[in-house]
């Protein structure tokens, strides 16, 4: 469906430009009220269905709720469009399987703008109903005694004319009305001039309702019509009348039968939660008028089924409205309707939808007037929302209207519309709570009230309930705000009368970052996840608003202890402007180190020096720095800048002095002396991983069992102290070191290092997982093109210190052969790979795995129990590999 838009269209005076008002989707919704309505009828049309039953659960209410700006209003028109004329239903939508005639539908406006009172509801709703072609004589007559005792003097049309009923519906209502008058009378055999006066009529009927006259049987039919005309006719009793119209609508003949579809729009508007006046009347009247299938759209969900209203409504609880209890479950799930969610949160657009809804909107001789790449960054801002995509077109107009150049970057933009309709219907201390969360990615209701800084959570309790607050049940702090309601509210101009200063944002984010390091640091012990949730939001904040760091040092310290590598800051921390606090740095050295594991290590270690030489941290954290610096180096290749790194931090004596003492007896494990390497690993204890250093020596040894002890050994240490990264990083090396003399264990070995793994971030501890395999499929024909997938692998991550490792692997597999020219050129690669010493023994391991002679310039390294005993070791696991692999043929 698609209609001039007239406010576009008088923003420019191109009359090339055609400016329609594109109606997207929305067919979920159709379905929706397609399934409820048949549902309905069914329900309404059966043999048992009571009208004056006031006490059965009532299922005839459809809730759609949504921000403001999604769309509730155009679909609350494009419904009442679609069921009055099939030809205006959208062509997206299915036909319905109810005949066109059985349906009125009827919307009414609540928003204040409108003005809509309750008089004028039920004289609406009475005005559509005109279309029925006779008069509903009960209800009629009492409508009839309540004007002339409110209105007295004063004509129906008059007021129908005044609020544009008339020329809505015609002026059938007073010839209706009055013709039920005339009836009555007669029927009484009341005089003429007496016939005329509704206050006579009234009074005779009551009197023959109640002796029971033959002369009124017709509405002696509705148990409750002498009490209501009895009754003082004022507005609380003409809520009650709705019962009325109820029993006129089920007593109609079958060929004038009709169903009213009641569009009840902008809901939210009817009043404040504190009083519910207005609200307390409409839901008798539905309530009163089962037959009638009412939809109802609003920004909040409908609260009748909330116990707690009980005295401010009249009916209220799940058992009296289980639709819109929010125990409701789909209508999937419930194929007899009973119970089936009436309750439907109105969904953003897709980005498909807003594509086609931006490219529809403005076109010029059949073609979208806004540019694709422009219509890709609005989508992108808008978070699916259509209020900002109308916006941005009338941006677009106006921005073309001044003759400026349209750019992409020109709708990178924030209206301050979004953040007064947000703000319109929110008391002031759920204005307070919503600009206070404004800060958090996501928060609960007590996180919520202590940024707020406020002594009560009833604020932050109802803004939960708003539709721009999503819910993640699984979630640790399970709100967060809709994306586009956040960033107007953070970034977007604040017209509005109790707008927040820098100085009320700064006490905000504040309190925000100390109740998340109170809730850190409260936490009763070790947890993950609670940990690397308030990192994210603290990191920001601390960056964001230039705060001091105080729990987030320790809470640094805890997340690089796991080695678990979880991603913590946002894509944006990378700015060209630099370092310029504390926070900056710190932001800057985590995210280095988790990105490491997806990043070329020389860009790791620039990244470092950037936070080193900014010298904006503590001697602790600059040390953490200088110490994953050496780490890249030695990955990179750069051993003496490496070593260099590791002295720094232990001439420092902080808390990774251990590590980089380990670093230095791996340096000179990898330069080949051995026995410095094994003296230092008996001083490093459980800190410096002593056993994983063991495990290191003793494989390249020719002793890989020993090594697997070790390495489990290491294992269960870092499990004891809850270290799972250390943990796989040991069951990794361990599963190397099996696949040499044990490949079935091996198996076994692997598949737990994939286990430990599963759920962490380390890529070259997988890498040594995939090592371990090929050295357990050794031997394996097909085994070449998964060594060079590894080599890709390892070039592409800047592991360049692991490629000696795996090409000792594809030399363990070419001896095994017996691949003399494979072999030499692995020998080849290897002695590319170690030009700088570093691993340069893995030369001479390969040449004892072939039985082969050294070359005479060789320089031998320092073997634990000399070269001979360690190339007998090597050749005989060759061997042995070689008699496996015979008995299996």
């Amino acid at each position: 469906m698609a209609g001039r838009d007239l406010r576009a269209l008088f923003s420019t005076n191109d009359r090339s430009v055609q400016a329609a008002e594109a109606f997207t989707n929305r067919s979920s919704q159709w379905e929706t009220v397609a399934a409820a309505l048949t549902e309905h009828l069914q329900h309404v049309g059966a043999p048992g269905f009571d009208p004056e039953d006031l006490e059965a659960p009532r299922n005839h209410v459809l809730v759609f709720h949504g921000v403001g700006g999604i769309g509730k209003t155009t679909l609350s028109r494009t419904l009442e469009a679609a069921l009055a004329d099939a030809g205006r239903r959208p062509s997206q939508w299915g036909a319905p399987g109810w005949p066109a005639d059985r349906i009125l539908p009827v919307r009414i406006d609540l928003a204040r703008s409108a003005g809509t009172d309750f008089e004028q509801i039920v004289l609406t709703i009475r005005a559509a109903l005109t279309r029925i072609g006779r008069p509903l004589p009960a209800f009629d007559l009492a409508l009839r005694r309540y004007w002339e005792a409110n209105h007295p003097g004063e004509p129906l049309e008059e007021y129908l004319r005044r609020a544009g009923l008339g020329s809505r519906f015609g002026q059938a209502l007073p010839q209706q009305m009055q013709s039920a008058l005339a009836d009555v009378a007669q029927a009484l055999m009341l005089p003429g001039t007496i016939g005329s006066v509704v206050g006579q009529v009234t009074g005779a009927l009551i009197g023959a309702l109640r002796e029971r006259r033959q002369t009124v049987r017709a509405l002696a039919g509705c148990a409750r019509l002498a009490d209501l005309l009895e009754a003082e006719p004022d507005l609380d009793t003409l809520a009650f009348y709705s019962h009325l119209l109820a029993w006129e609508l089920a007593r109609l003949p079958d060929g004038k039968k009709a169903v009213p579809v009641v569009l009840l729009d902008t809901f939210e508007d009817i009043g404040d939660r504190t009083r519910r006046d207005l609200e307390r009347l409409i839901q008798r009247t539905v309530w009163l008028l089962p037959n009638a299938f009412w939809v109802i759209t609003g920004r909040s969900r409908l609260q009748w089924a909330d116990p707690a209203l009980q005295g401010q409504l009249d009916y209220t609880g799940p058992a009296a409205w289980p639709g819109l209890a929010h125990t409701a479950v789909p209508a999937a799930r419930t194929p007899t309707g009973v119970g089936t969610a009436r309750q439907v949160l109105i969904g953003d657009f897709s980005p498909e939808d807003c594509d086609d809804y931006l490219a529809r909107r403005l076109t010029r001789d059949g073609q979208p007037l806004i540019g694709e790449n422009i219509r890709q960054v609005i989508t992108a801002r808008s978070h699916g929302l259509p209020l900002y995509l109308d916006l941005s077109v009338a941006r677009f107009l106006e921005l073309r209207r001044s003759g400026h150049t349209l750019q992409p970057g020109d709708f990178d933009h924030d209206f301050p519309a979004l953040v007064s309709r947000t703000l319109s219907d929110l008391t002031p201390d759920e204005r307070h709570v919503l600009r206070s969360v404004s800060l958090l990615d996501a928060f609960d209701v007590p996180l919520a009230t202590r940024a707020a800084g406020l002594a009560h959570e009833g604020p932050a309790q109802r803004l939960t309930e708003r539709p721009f607050v999503h819910d993640n049940p699984f979630g640790l702090w399970p709100f967060h705000l809709h994306g586009l309601i956040r960033s107007a509210v953070r970034n977007a101009e604040d017209t509005t009368d109790d707008r927040w200063t820098d100085a009320d944002w700064q006490q905000a984010a504040r309190r925000a970052f100390t109740t998340l390091g109170e809730q850190h640091q409260g936490a009763p012990g070790p947890d993950r996840l609670l940990l690397i949730a308030c990192l994210r939001q603290g990191l920001r904040l601390a960056r964001d608003h230039r705060l001091d760091l105080d729990w987030l040092t320790p809470a640094a310290w805890t997340y690089v202890s796991d080695s678990v590598w979880e991603p913590l800051a946002p894509p944006d921390t990378e700015t060209e402007a630099g370092l310029g606090t504390a926070a900056d740095a710190l932001v800057e050295l985590l995210s280095a180190l988790a990105r490491r594991q997806h990043e070329h290590r020389s860009r790791t270690a620039a990244r470092l020096t950037t936070v080193i030489d900014s010298r904006l941290l503590p001697d602790d954290l600059q040390h953490m720095a200088l110490y994953y610096r050496a780490k890249a180096h030695r990955d990179i290749g750069h051993s003496a800048d490496s070593r260099r790194g590791y002295q720094q931090v232990v001439d420092g004596g902080g808390r990774l002095a251990p590590a980089a003492r380990r670093g230095l007896a791996q340096a000179a494990r990898l330069a080949g002396d051995f026995p410095t390497t094994y003296a230092a690993a008996q001083t490093l204890g459980w800190e410096g991983r002593h056993q994983r250093v063991l495990g290191d020596v003793w494989w390249v040894q020719g002793e890989p069992a020993r090594a697997a002890a070790a390495y489990q050994a290491g294992r269960l240490e870092a499990e004891q102290h809850a270290k799972a990264g250390e943990a796989a990083h040991n069951q990794a090396l361990r599963a190397l070191a099996i696949a040499f003399y044990d490949p079935h264990q091996a198996d076994d070995e692997i598949d737990l290092a994939e286990q430990l793994l599963a759920h962490l971030d380390l890529r070259a501890t997988t890498i040594n997982a995939a090592i371990a395999a090929l050295i357990r499929d050794a031997g394996n024909p097909t085994l070449n093109d998964r060594v060079r997938a590894l080599r890709t692998e390892l070039d592409v991550a800047g592991l360049t210190s692991m490629a000696p490792t795996l090409e000792l692997a594809a030399a363990f597999h070419q001896a095994v052969l017996e691949d003399h020219d494979g072999l030499s050129a692995t020998i080849s690669r290897l002695r590319e790979l170690t030009q700088d010493g570093d691993y340069a023994y893995y030369i001479d391991i390969a040449h004892f795995m072939a039985g082969l002679p050294l070359p005479a310039e060789h320089t031998a390294p320092h073997w634990l129990d000399g070269e001979q005993v360690t190339r007998a070791r090597w050749r005989e696991i060759v061997t042995a590999r070689r008699d496996l692999l015979r008995t299996r043929r």
